[in-house]
């Protein structure tokens, strides 16, 4: 009777907080729906028990409380447990989670017997993600592996919602990965690393939220082609610049031309420019020390010799 009594209460209290959330939100459907989104709003739902901690508990932690009275001041040893600064311990009392969240930094108190504890680190972590062969949008074959830096933003979330938040978070990263690079062809997976990176840690970041994970920074490391494709697309561009060569070659002979027809213009203006270009010629000749020096003849001066 007290455990229905009990369930009862918990049924009122879901779909009261539902209502807070949602006016609209009526009928005792919605109260199973409502029921995960209360166990991950906050730490009170995770650590209510309708039906109490039962009597074989409540002896158990007399008991305990009784051995470390009669024990006492070698029980210090096993009760005064200590954490780093980027460290936090979440305690469980008989299965339980213990009341008041996660404890440290520094010194905290357990009971043996009854409590145990697990240290959750919040630095920082890096790890590389193994190599994908990727099949690209436009039926490319590549290789690539990437980094993931992660931290745990809330130490009670990643003990009690996943099992290993650790692997979790690796394996969820290289399926990501995966899906991710899916959907690009390959010139953009080439050109488009940091778009990608960030796509990957939004997507990261939001299916890791529920484990109290907390996804920093994705990298794309290397991407690796197959020989035959970098040898097509070395020879491609090879190609490419070639023809750009050649095109902006024939951009300087079609300069040259018009500023040499320009100059013939001018000359022939003035007779006396064209002596003037002809000394000017010779004195750059004779400065280069050359034992050779060619006198050009004019052309209308040999076609009178020869007419003669």
């Amino acid at each position: 009777m007290e455990t229905k009594s009990a369930k009862r209460s918990e049924e009122i209290s879901l779909t009261s907080m539902s209502k807070h959330e949602n006016p609209g939100f009526s009928g005792d459907a919605d109260v199973e729906a409502a029921r995960p989104r209360a166990y991950k709003i906050g730490y009170d739902v995770l650590e209510a028990n309708p039906e109490g901690p039962g009597c074989c508990a409540i002896v158990l932690t007399i008991i305990s409380y009784l051995l470390i009275i009669a024990t006492f001041p070698f029980s210090l040893c096993m009760c005064i447990k200590v954490v780093q600064e980027y460290e936090r311990a979440v305690i469980f009392r008989l299965g339980r989670l213990l009341k008041g969240g996660a404890k440290g930094p520094g010194i905290f108190f357990v009971v043996p017997c009854i409590d145990s504890y697990r240290k959750v680190d919040l630095r920082t972590v890096s790890f590389d993600v193994p190599p994908q062969e990727i099949l690209s949008r436009d039926s490319v074959t590549v290789s690539v592996d990437a980094v993931v830096y992660y931290r745990v933003s809330d130490p009670i979330m990643a003990e009690t919602n996943v099992e290993d938040y650790s692997h979790s978070t690796r394996l969820l990263a290289a399926t990501t990965l995966r899906n991710v690079l899916g959907t690009k062809n390959l010139a953009e997976i080439l050109s488009e690393r940091e778009s990608i990176s960030h796509n990957m840690q939004s997507s990261l970041d939001e299916a890791t939220d529920p484990w109290g994970v907390k996804v920093e920074r994705v990298e794309i490391k290397d991407v690796r082609l197959p020989v035959q494709l970098q040898r097509a697309m070395a020879a491609e561009a090879e190609a490419a610049r070639e023809a750009r060569a050649k095109v902006i070659a024939a951009e300087g002979e079609q300069r040259a031309s018009r500023a040499l027809k320009e100059a013939a213009e001018v000359i022939n203006e003035s007779p006396a420019a064209l002596q003037l270009r002809y000394l000017q010629t010779l004195s750059q000749i004779s400065a280069e020390k050359n034992s050779t020096i060619i006198f050009p003849l004019p052309i209308d001066l040999i076609n009178n010799l020869v007419s003669k």
